[in-house]
C-alpha cells in the first residue's frame, strides 16, 4: 500500500530486532509513545505512527479516517519501512484499530497488545446511541472551543485516576491542545466506537498471541479483558495495580515490563507475557 502523503510516523531502535508499531488512542499522537520507545532501547525496533486527525498528520484523503482507511495507513507505513510481522501496540481507539488490523490482516501482525481496548459496541442501538453521542462531540470540536472540550473530555469517569496526578494530567492536556480539533472532528466521526463494526463475534477467530491489559482501577475495561481472554485461548489478560485507563502513561514501568516480556516471549515461541511484579 502507498504511504499517503502528510502521512507522519516516528522510529527508534534497532531495525534487526523484533518491530513494535504503536498506535495511540484518540487526540494522542507518535509523541506519546517516545517514553515507552526510549525505555524499550535497541531490544526492539519501534515504529510510532500518528493516526490520521491526529499528530502532524493533517489533511489526509477523507478515506483514511475511517477504521478500514487508518488500517491501510498502518500497513502503507510497515512496507514503507519493510516490516511485514511487528507486534502491534494498542491503547483504546489504537487498540480497536490493531484489532481490526489483525483479524482483517492476519498475515501483517505477529502479536497484539491491546491496552484498554475493546472490541466495540455489539447492538446495533447502542451502536447508534454512540454514533449520535460521537457527532455531537465533533460539532463542538467544530466549533473551535478545544479548552472547553479538553476540560469536560477529562472530566470522564474513565479518567479518574488520571486526574489524581495534577502534573500528569497537566502534561497530558498541555499535548492535546496541539491537535487541529477540525481534523479531530473528522477522525471522531470515522473512527469513533459507533462507527466501528462490533468484532466480539470475530474474536474466536483471532490468529495470533494477545495479550489485553487493563488497569485495576478502569473496572469497565478490566471486564472486557478478562471477557476477551475466555473467548479464545490465544488470548490473555493482564490487570496493573494502581492504574486507570491511561496504563502506559500512569504505570509506565508496569506497562513496559508487560510488553517487552510479550515481545521476547513471541521471539521465543511462547506468545505470553510475564505477570505484573
Amino acid at each position: 500500500m502507498r504511504l499517503p502523503d502528510n502521512l507522519n510516523y516516528e522510529v527508534s531502535g534497532d531495525r534487526l530486532s523484533p518491530t513494535v508499531l504503536f498506535l495511540h488512542g484518540f487526540m494522542g499522537s507518535s509523541a506519546d509513545w517516545r517514553g515507552a520507545m526510549s525505555a524499550l532501547g535497541d531490544r526492539t525496533f519501534c515504529i510510532a505512527a500518528d493516526l490520521p486527525g491526529h499528530g502532524a498528520s493533517l489533511g489526509l484523503p477523507l478515506d483514511t479516517y475511517t477504521i478500514e482507511g487508518a488500517t491501510g495507513t498502518a500497513i502503507s507505513i510497515l512496507d514503507e519501512l519493510g516490516v511485514v510481522h511487528p507486534v502491534l501496540a494498542g491503547y483504546s481507539m489504537g487498540g480497536r484499530l490493531a484489532l481490526y488490523l489483525a483479524l482483517r490482516y492476519p498475515e501483517r501482525c505477529a502479536g497484539l497488545f491491546l491496552e484498554s481496548a475493546s472490541p466495540g459496541l455489539e447492538g446495533a442501538s447502542e451502536r447508534e446511541a454512540r454514533r449520535a453521542a460521537d457527532e455531537s462531540k465533533a460539532t463542538r470540536l467544530e466549533s473551535g472551543d478545544l479548552e472547553t472540550f479538553l476540560r469536560d473530555w477529562y472530566r470522564q469517569p474513565l479518567f479518574s485516576s488520571l486526574a489524581r496526578d495534577e502534573n500528569l494530567l497537566r502534561r497530558t492536556i498541555d499535548a492535546r491542545r496541539r491537535n487541529d480539533p477540525g481534523e479531530l472532528a473528522l477522525s471522531l466521526r470515522g473512527m469513533g466506537t459507533g462507527s466501528q463494526p462490533s468484532l466480539w463475534g470475530e474474536l474466536e477467530h483471532l490468529a495470533v498471541p494477545t495479550l489485553t491489559v487493563a488497569g485495576e482501577l478502569d473496572g469497565k475495561y478490566v471486564g472486557i479483558s478478562s471477557r476477551m481472554a475466555s473467548i479464545n485461548s490465544r488470548i490473555e489478560s493482564a490487570v496493573v495495580p494502581g492504574a486507570g485507563h491511561t496504563v502506559h502513561a500512569e504505570a509506565p514501568t508496569a506497562y513496559i515490563s508487560l510488553l517487552g516480556s510479550f515481545v521476547d516471549g513471541l521471539s521465543l515461541g511462547l506468545g505470553e507475557a510475564e505477570p505484573v511484579p
